[in-house]
């Protein structure tokens, strides 16, 4: 494994936006440099602030709803600077041992003696490696501590087990996606989500937020993914599918909705309309299903007014809406 970035590209040039950097990169690839997606659609801001983490050694936190492909961004740049990139997913009941390490019993020589397994931070810590903590937010407070010293630029780790300090090693990087930003689970979408210290949070050097892409370029995404839809009539129906997940964002916005298609399901709708042979099949499996009950029937008008076709669900809303006869 190169130990260090021994090549730079053309911010423009690789990942197509409109900067005139050029950022440090590894020629060779290695099994931890994540699987380029040629379909994959930068964004702008968030692909600057991510190369930045990687050229300036910056702790970048990606905020955003789910599905709008915050860790994959990260693993896309990383893929495209043949950086080694490791992901670990948090979740409440990772504990410190998890994350630092913990004495095992191994057997050695025919005999059983008690070592030290490090566990991914440190093993990353000391390698040109770009971690990506996933979910942050859904780490416990207590076990998030432990990574607080690590947050800084020099952010070293202190391994009391071992009584040994590691130094970060100078391709080491360090990223996390939240769908919170440690504020807890507020809109009721995120249950498991952790209000996190503030004093932790406020040690990330950039928060980036991704947004959902605009619509012609979701659209180019999913066509790129299910190449049985990039003829005319595909093209249309992908058009028609990606306007009502626009409806459904801003249904959510507006607090008609609990929820919202996110990208990852219009490219499951998109997927499963091959399966089902028909849009509203696939519809109600990939999407509606999900819904609230109640929720459904302004769901399915969403449907139709993109679709100019009707689902059952609609004359429910309507049936609502017509007053009882005296």
């Amino acid at each position: 494994m190169t130990t260090a970035p021994d090549t730079t590209v053309a911010v423009k040039d690789v990942f197509g936006v409109d900067s005139p950097l050029t950022v440090p990169a590894f020629r060779e690839p290695t099994p931890y440099v994540p699987e380029a997606d040629p379909a994959y659609r930068f964004q702008p801001d968030v692909t600057l602030a991510l190369l930045a983490g990687f050229t300036h050694n910056r702790r970048v936190l990606v905020q955003g709803l789910h599905g709008t492909g915050k860790s994959s961004h990260v693993e896309q740049v990383a893929a495209r600077l043949n950086w080694p990139c490791v992901r670990v997913n948090l979740d409440g009941h990772l504990s410190r041992p998890d994350l630092i390490g913990r004495d095992a019993v191994v057997l050695r020589d025919g005999q059983q003696v008690t070592e030290f397994r490090e566990g991914i931070v440190p093993w990353a810590l000391q390698r040109p490696m770009a971690l990506v903590l996933d979910e942050y937010d859904a780490g416990r407070p207590d076990v998030m501590f432990v990574l607080q010293r690590m947050l800084e630029s020099d952010g070293k780790l202190t391994l009391l087990d071992q009584n040994r300090v590691l130094t970060p090693h100078p391709a080491f990087r360090l990223f996390a996606t939240a769908n919170t930003v440690g504020l807890g689970n507020l809109n009721g979408l995120y249950h498991g989500a952790q209000r996190l210290n503030h004093a932790q949070i406020d040690r990330w050097h950039i928060v980036a937020a991704l947004d959902h892409l605009p619509a012609d370029e979701e659209a180019a995404i999913v066509r790129a993914r299910v190449p049985a839809l990039t003829d005319e009539r595909g093209r249309a129906l992908v058009a028609a599918m990606v306007a009502v997940a626009g409806l459904t964002r801003e249904g959510f916005r507006a607090g008609d909705l609990s929820t919202l298609m996110s990208p990852r399901t219009v490219l499951t709708w998109a997927e499963n309309t091959g399966i089902f042979g028909d849009p509203a099949a696939a519809f109600r499996v990939s999407f509606l299903n999900k819904c609230d009950e109640a929720e459904r029937p302004l769901v399915a008008e969403y449907f139709q007014r993109c679709f100019d076709r009707e689902l059952p669900e609609s004359h429910r809303l309507t049936a609502a809406h017509e007053e009882p006869a005296a």
